[in-house]
């Protein structure tokens, strides 16, 4: 129907009102938020989607759309879609029906309609007009509109309008993009390009934080609640370094330190963080600073360098806690590392020939030890070693934590002897021994406010030395089966397997594989009023209520056959033991199973079928062995990528072909294929990883099933290889498959797994 002149006057004046209010717009997302209903009303139009172009993905983003089924677009610039054809061609186009497949082809052989879109959203598409956003000839977006709400198409008029405001849209997009570009040039712009805040934003913090004499991290992280990852991340990759944050548990090794004057350092905004060899680790707030660089070289003769960026207020507080003596927040408080060693008269060189009894509670290598032990818990250690050098070179302590070593401090060199006079004190060990290793414990909560048991052991080394072990034991509650990381046919058929009445059940792997974590979820799985369960145990590190557990003490010659004979004499149904390590206790964990009871167990073997081998070859009898064998399952502990920073990326389609050729199967079996929506991931570090990437640990599992055909070729004596083989076709996974099935699934990377499995 044609408009009235009248009608025609408000359409102009509307359409008029739209673009100028895009062209005065300080912020054009804003502006277009505000407007959207405006120009639906314009053109009487039911939806709107602006799309930006994303020029390194090569993609169409949308910036502003209506309808909330999908919360953001991405398309790919080429002729297979309505709005990807206005892309590639710049050319405006007016389709009434795209579900019509031969006009579509008609515009381009390869354009067609997404049906997919409609079906994911329960949205009808008929009607599609599409004008191209450019500006001085280069193309920055398209403008898209669906559907006429009174049922009509898109006439003329509409046309000419959609590419008035596509206009006016390319002058402001192109106008942001240049302010865009000027950004790019501070720490901070890469918080725009990712769409994290936008640039206006960014030029307010700045000018605010001018006004308030702050810095504009500061403002970013308080007053535009981004963040602080995000913003290091930023200024990261700025400076193309890595970003150092103040973190309460961090330590700075002493020989760093020493000499240093906070007010030089805080004046040059550096301080030293760690040392690697010959490389030592600043945290700067201006990587990039020549005299920085200077004033850190005159203080270090070392060769090499890395220049880390970090933050003014977190530098200031890194001074005050290493230099200014300040104590530092944990799960127990206790005063700064820092503090204690100042206390320690570094000038005394006779604890060389001498050993040290420290007796007085007060004293700072009473004070030192508790803080190793309380610092080594809070960061969720495992274990603490403690490392004398030769010469007069200081002693170093690294701490273990989820599966990977770490320095956590230096200890000035003429009192490490006094340090381990001390924890074999605590121990209970003989301090004038130090010709022979020893093992002993800890039971820490008579020393300090913390509940926790170490296992400790002293070995002697080269130089008149000793190297102290402390093992961190893990007491607790045991973790539920279904948190063990297993995959669905793994766990089903473990859980069936240690549910049967009798036969032998082993788990294998190397020490620190947690073996004895998945033995005592499997007790939990179990453990019930009507089922009598005796455990042996060297040493007790978990504890369950129902369980009756006993302590191995092979001083007094009670190890873990002894044991397993008294259980047989105290009405077991279930008896779990913490190792064989001897034909005796195999013997005996067989002839138990075999006569009624349900024997669980640890051994030091690489994979499930390497097992029965192994056993086979102590000498025990094949016959009984297939009869007891209800199941193996082989494991490890990979570590973990940090879901908080782990990073997507597709890999190259070599990446691909190495998961396939070393996944060594069926590898379709997956559900995978290499396509652009196949992604992995990476690690990248942030503070609550303490910016290694990686955050825990999961276990990858190989569970041999005990099968009519599995114990056929045990009692023929089967090699490695038929073992395997039969597993496989009775539908195991080997640790390495199971591995790269967690690389798919995002949970770790391929090096991690290849760290601890063995082809």
């Amino acid at each position: 129907m044609k408009k009235t002149l009248e009608q025609q006057l408000e359409y102009q004046k509307k359409l008029n009102s739209i673009t100028n209010r895009i062209h005065s717009a300080r912020d054009t997302d804003d502006i277009l938020l505000n407007l959207q209903d405006d120009i639906l009303l314009l053109f009487d139009a039911d939806r709107i989607t602006i799309y930006a172009i994303d020029g390194i993905k090569k993609q169409l983003i949308s910036r502003i759309k209506t309808g909330n089924e999908i919360k953001k677009i991405h398309l790919s610039i080429n002729n297979r879609s309505i709005a990807g054809y206005c892309a590639t061609t710049g050319r405006l186009l007016n389709i009434n029906d795209v579900h019509d497949e031969v006009k579509l082809k008609g515009i381009n052989p390869q354009l067609k309609f997404d049906s997919s879109w409609d079906k994911k959203t329960g949205y009808n598409t008929n009607q599609v007009l599409v004008a191209p956003i450019s500006c001085n000839k280069y193309l920055l977006g398209v403008m898209q509109l669906i559907n006429k709400k009174s049922g009509g198409f898109f006439d003329k008029e509409d046309e000419s309008s959609i590419q008035a405001i596509a206009k006016t849209l390319g002058i402001a997009f192109f106008k942001n993009q240049k302010t865009t570009r000027e950004l790019r040039s501070t720490k901070f712009g890469s918080l725009v390009l990712n769409n994290i805040i936008t640039a206006n934003d960014l030029k307010d913090a700045m000018s605010l934080a001018r006004r308030t004499d702050r810095p504009v991290e500061s403002v970013l992280i308080n007053d535009l609640h981004i963040p602080k990852e995000r913003v290091g991340k930023s200024s990261a990759d700025y400076y193309k370094t890595r970003f150092i944050p103040y973190d309460q548990k961090m330590s700075i090794p002493d020989e760093l330190l020493k000499g240093l004057k906070p007010g030089y350092l805080r004046s040059n905004l550096f301080i030293p963080v760690a040392r690697s060899g010959n490389k030592i680790v600043v945290a700067m707030e201006a990587p990039a600073s020549l005299s920085a660089r200077d004033a850190v070289k005159k203080l270090f003769p070392a060769t090499q360098f890395e220049y880390c960026v970090s933050f003014e207020e977190d530098i200031h507080k890194m001074i005050d806690m290493f230099l200014n003596k300040k104590a530092t927040g944990s799960l127990v408080e206790t005063g700064s590392i820092e503090d204690i060693l100042g206390q320690l008269n570094t000038g005394r060189e006779d604890y060389e020939e001498e050993i040290e009894v420290i007796t007085e509670e007060d004293s700072a290598i009473v004070q030192l030890v508790n803080k190793i032990i309380i610092d080594a818990y809070n960061r969720g250690a495992s274990d603490i070693h403690i490392e004398p050098r030769q010469g007069n070179k200081n002693a170093v302590i690294r701490i273990r934590i989820d599966g990977a070593c770490q320095v956590y401090q230096t200890i000035p060199f003429s009192y490490q002897k006094a340090l381990i006079s001390r924890i074999k004190i605590m121990s209970d060990l003989d301090i004038a021994e130090r010709r022979l290793p020893q093992d002993g414990k800890i039971k820490f909560k008579k020393f300090a406010p913390l509940d926790i048991e170490l296992r400790v052991a002293t070995i002697p080394t080269a130089g008149r030395n000793e190297d102290v072990v402390m093992r961190i034991l893990a007491a607790g509650e045991p973790i539920s089966l279904d948190k063990m990381g297993m995959s669905e046919r793994n766990l089903n058929l473990f859980k069936e397997t240690i549910t049967k009445p009798y036969g032998i059940v082993l788990v294998v792997g190397p020490t620190g594989s947690g073996k004895t974590t998945t033995l005592h979820a499997a007790l939990a799985y179990i453990n019930k009023p009507e089922t009598k369960i005796w455990t042996a145990e060297d040493p007790v590190e978990i504890t369950q209520d129902g369980l009756r557990q006993v302590q191995i003490n092979s001083k007094i010659g009670f190890n873990f056959a002894t044991a397993m004979r008294a259980f047989l004499r105290a009405d077991p149904d279930v008896i779990m033991v913490g190792e064989m390590r001897d034909k005796e206790t195999v013997s005996t964990g067989i002839e138990a199973s075999l006569t009624g009871h349900l024997v669980f167990s640890t051994l030091h073997t690489n994979s499930a079928p390497e097992t029965i081998t192994r056993l086979l070859d102590m000498g025990m009898d094949p016959f009984n062995f297939a009869d007891a064998l209800l199941g193996v399952l082989a494991q490890r502990l990979v570590r973990t990528l940090c879901k908080e920073c782990r990073e997507k990326y597709h890999p190259t389609k070599n990446e691909f072909d190495v998961l396939a050729r070393t996944y060594n199967g069926n590898f379709d079996s997956l559900g995978i294929e290499y396509n652009n929506d196949f992604f992995l991931y990476k690690a990248r570090g942030c503070p609550q990883c303490n910016n290694t990437g990686y955050r825990g640990r999961t276990g990858i599992h190989e569970l041999l099933a005990g099968t009519d055909e599995m114990k056929s070729l045990i009692q023929n004596r089967a090699k490695i290889k038929e073992l395997k083989t039969q597993g496989i076709k009775d539908g195991m996974t080997t640790l390495m498959q199971d591995g790269i099935r967690k690389v798919c699934l995002g949970l770790t990377e391929f090096t991690q797994v290849r760290k601890v499995c063995i082809k």
